[in-house]
């Protein structure tokens, strides 16, 4: 058996940044990863960077082929630079293997040949991230024609029509990039309408916008059944008995906590209802040697949270815990759209319904000038403040750059800046950001 300062299984972001701190501080660590194509984690290898990349060539006319050729080749350099990012550290061992655990502290290593082993560890953290669902259905749900969000994206042949089944932020992302690049997209939606936790008049510009790219909705209706019907055809019967047929079917349904065959079960640890790795404030599991961070924990499922997951864990080995997850506040997300919608806080409707004095602007980008010389007129920009504290309680950023600009207002908000100083803020011109004199003028 092989002894370990520490012992942290899954390459994603958190993991490897808390490998390289430990190791600057002398401790012994072992990384271990079942899948040598996911060095670098969920983000690099089968998420936001590829599926970013792709929208990007996507809106920009690359051709579809070319585009995941180019996607292939930065994955492969990005992957590589962070599988070294471990490997050549001088306390930290990278296995190539599957992880069980044991107990508490040991867990049993099988590697590519067949071959176990037992490690032991003082810490050991998981990192194991998240894994997409495919829901329970009917019919021929093995066919080589459905996809998830993991496999589509390395389909070298473009669907010529495609059907998403799942109107959240991943499918709404993917219907976007894979119209752009020229297939007929159809879109399942159970509910009435997109987005139902989102300002009401930015889903409607959202879908507005979506219908007139050419993206066809079908909703309040659920997939019921798939039939691979041969050849190219796939069709996909929906609760009103209405079929749609098309190339490929992408099932964008969410994604669960990858914790199967981790051996939780033989641990003082314990998973929730939703199969998640129950953590306390500083991401301990009920096992105190035993953290979980990133997906596998359950929240939101971003690459900067699991970041801030590690700091989290970094706080509580060696800051006495300042820093714990309740510290974190106000989580902004993005969902690249076309063009992409930020969100950071609450809507109006939640703020009045939380006490506050709430007062809202919106601003259409169409009134802005740098969108004239961007020649993107789409867009809708809100913000709601708190009339007495001057607070800014929410913002929602429907248009280009929103994914930089929600940062700046994120950073205003966790520093108690009121809304008026991003109003008489003076910023150069023509940007984007100078939208904030106008959407802040409250």
């Amino acid at each position: 058996m092989t002894h370990f300062d520490a012992i942290i299984i899954g390459f994603g972001k958190a993991g490897k940044t808390l490998a390289g701190d430990l190791d600057s501080r002398g401790w012994k660590t072992a990384l271990i990863e079942k899948d040598k194509t996911m060095y670098g984690g969920t983000c690099i290898n089968i998420a936001c960077i590829p599926t970013k990349l792709l929208m990007h060539d996507a809106l920009n006319g690359r051709e579809y082929r070319a585009a995941v050729e180019r996607k292939n080749g930065v994955i492969g350099r990005l992957r590589d630079k962070n599988y070294h990012s471990v490997a050549d550290l001088k306390h930290a061992t990278v296995y190539d293997a599957k992880a069980e655990f044991i107990n508490d502290k040991e867990i049993e290593i099988e590697l590519a040949d067949g071959s176990k082993e037992v490690l032991s560890a003082d810490k050991i953290f998981v990192n194991t991230g998240a894994e997409s669902i495919i829901p329970p259905i009917d019919g021929d749900i093995n066919s080589d024609k459905v996809y998830t969000s993991t496999t589509l994206i390395d389909e070298e042949i473009l669907p010529e029509r495609l059907t998403i089944v799942g109107g959240g932020y991943i499918g709404l992302e993917f219907a976007t990039m894979y119209n752009a690049f020229g297939s007929e997209v159809s879109v399942i939606v159970p509910d009435e309408e997109i987005l139902q936790s989102e300002d009401s008049n930015i889903r409607a510009e959202i879908t507005k916008d979506m219908k007139e790219s050419g993206i066809n909705f079908i909703f309040g209706e659920r997939a019921e059944k798939v039939t691979d019907e041969g050849g190219s055809k796939i069709t996909v019967t929906l609760s009103g008995e209405r079929e749609v047929t098309s190339n490929a079917v992408l099932f964008a349904t969410g994604r669960k906590a990858n914790t199967e065959g981790l051996g939780i079960e033989t641990t003082t640890a314990v998973l929730t209802n939703k199969g998640e790795i129950k953590v306390n404030n500083h991401l301990q599991t009920d096992a105190e040697n035993i953290y979980a961070m990133g997906d596998v924990k359950g929240g939101m499922q971003f690459t900067y949270t699991s970041l801030d997951d590690y700091r989290i864990v970094k706080s509580h080995l060696f800051d006495h815990g300042s820093y714990a997850y309740n510290s974190r506040t106000n989580v902004h997300y993005t969902m690249f759209t076309d063009p992409p919608y930020s969100r950071a806080g609450l809507t109006s409707e939640e703020a009045k319904e939380q006490g506050y004095k709430a007062a809202e602007n919106s601003m259409p980008m169409s009134g802005h000038p740098r969108s004239h010389i961007n020649n993107e007129l789409r867009g809708l920009f809100k913000a709601v403040v708190d009339t007495e504290t001057k607070a800014i309680l929410g913002v929602h950023l429907y248009g280009v750059n929103s994914e930089e600009l929600i940062n700046t207002v994120k950073l205003a908000m966790d520093n108690d800046i009121p809304y008026t100083v991003l109003r008489d803020q003076m910023y150069n011109h023509p940007v984007m950001s100078e939208a904030f004199n106008n959407l802040f003028d409250i």
